[in-house]
């Protein structure tokens, strides 16, 4: 049984619920991960469906019975109500806009893609078009990639000295389609932040475990 005084965590190994499960970590916010591979596994559906009507990960579901859905929105909650963390600028701070600006972009210009790849047909195409149109996907998220790293200065990290959530958020959906190595051809400003979320020791543990390579 889940420990009810826990977060609880709709989650899977190799997604995009690993970066709140890396803003936990930094937390250090007790937490359970409950297997949510929906695109795999029928049982696993109907497990998040009970949270979750859309069946996605993350679904957050706190103690108290709160839930919270939607990648982005989960991650900056989670850092705004610990502000001591750092993990996002506070509302009053010059950074604000643009890390509010860049945290929607990756949530909706790149991670919204990768929701097409399992099936083609969400968008009206026929099976054997699969190979071509996540082709396609996969060039529109380079460009996306592209064009964020053309209009960000990175410092330490991608904002700043901070570690923010959106280092995190980036430092997962990079691991994506079209993966890190096209990620780092297109984003070369961007990687050496990305490549310091990668090695920092709170956190090697969690890579390790939940993206095999």
């Amino acid at each position: 049984m889940p420990d009810d005084t826990k977060i609880l965590l709709y989650g899977a190994a190799g997604s995009g619920s690993v970066a709140v499960e890396a803003a936990l970590t930094l937390l250090d916010l007790p937490f359970t991960v409950i297997d949510g591979a929906t695109w795999s596994s029928e049982r696993a559906r109907e497990r998040v469906g009970t949270q979750n009507p859309l069946r996605q990960i993350p679904t957050l579901v706190y103690p108290g019975g709160e839930i919270l859905t939607e990648s982005a929105a989960i991650l900056v909650h989670l850092a705004d109500a610990h502000p001591a963390s750092r993990l996002s600028p506070g509302p009053a701070e010059p950074a604000r806009a643009q890390f509010l600006r860049w945290m929607f972009y990756v949530s909706s210009a790149i991670y919204s893609l990768h929701w097409i790849k399992p099936d083609v047909g969400r968008i009206g195409a026929p099976p054997a078009a699969r190979d071509a149109v996540v082709d396609a996907v996969h060039e529109r998220i380079a460009f996306c990639w592209r064009a964020m790293d053309a209009q960000l200065t990175p410092s330490t990290y991608l904002l700043g000295d901070d570690l923010t959530v959106l280092d995190l958020y980036v430092a997962v959906v990079s691991r994506f389609g079209p993966w890190r190595d096209r990620f780092y051809r297109e984003a070369p400003r961007m990687t050496p932040a990305i490549r310091r979320v990668d090695a920092d020791p709170r956190l090697s543990a969690l890579w390790e475990c939940r993206f095999e390579g």
